[in-house]
Parts: structure tokens; sequence; C-alpha cells
């Protein structure tokens, strides 16, 4: 019985380290990286939503690169857009962005690097090729 309780202790320290692991707080940069992806996915989802008002079709485009200084004009440039106020998603969304830019700029802007500056690489992105299945 020796060796299985020591590979249930070994199955326990495991799992402990595991969870102390999953346990560490976010950083700054993976706070704005999970948040910008959350907004470029529901963005992504809104347009593809069957959202009964036309402003929806009209929103600026929004691919977010936190590695394009550019992303900071997009989130304002998306924040201020004067029409949907009236779309619950919409202001949803705006109100995503709107935390991230404060993020950007107050809370992390020690921790970010920007690799470039590109703002049409924001507007028409090179996405990554679909792998077939």
């Amino acid at each position: 019985k020796l060796p299985t309780m020591k590979t249930l202790l070994s199955l326990i320290a495991l799992l402990s380290a595991a969870l102390l692991a999953n346990a560490a707080p976010p950083t700054c940069y993976s706070r704005v990286l999970s948040l910008s992806k959350e907004i470029t996915e529901s963005f992504k989802e809104l347009q593809t939503s069957k959202v009964e008002d036309s402003c929806v079709e009209t929103l600026p485009k929004l691919y977010l690169d936190i590695h394009n200084y550019c992303v900071l004009a997009k989130l304002r440039d998306f924040v201020a857009y004067p029409r949907c106020e009236r779309v619950l998603e919409v202001s949803e969304l705006k109100e995503k962005a709107r935390s991230l830019y404060t993020i950007m700029i107050s809370y992390c802007r020690r921790d970010l690097v920007f690799l470039t500056d590109d703002c049409s690489a924001l507007e028409n992105p090179i996405l990554p090729p679909i792998e077939p299945s």
C-alpha cells in the first residue's frame, strides 16, 4: 500500500502546484490582452448577430492589437461614435472599450510596449490563414 499512498501524495502535490500557478493575479499586460480579445470577439459577434438596427452596420471597425500604438485612437473613436446609444449590445461594447482605454493609459502605461504605429493595420488586419480541419 505504500506505493499507492506515495502516488496519491504525488498527485495531491501536483494538483496543489497547478492550483497555485493558476491563482497568480493577472498582470496588467495579461488583463489588457484578454480584454482586447474579448472586445474583438464581441464586436465580431455583434456584426454577425441579428440586432435589428442599421447603426450596427455603420459602426467603425474594431480590430484591436494592443501592440499597435494606434489602438488608443481606435478605442477613442469607437467610444465616441455618436450613434447606436439605444442598442444595449453596442453600449456594453463601448463600456468595455472605455475600460480598456482607461487601463491602457493609466494603470498599465508603463507596462505596455508598442511595437508599431501602423494605423492601417487596424483597419485592414492581415489575419492568419484558417487551418484546414
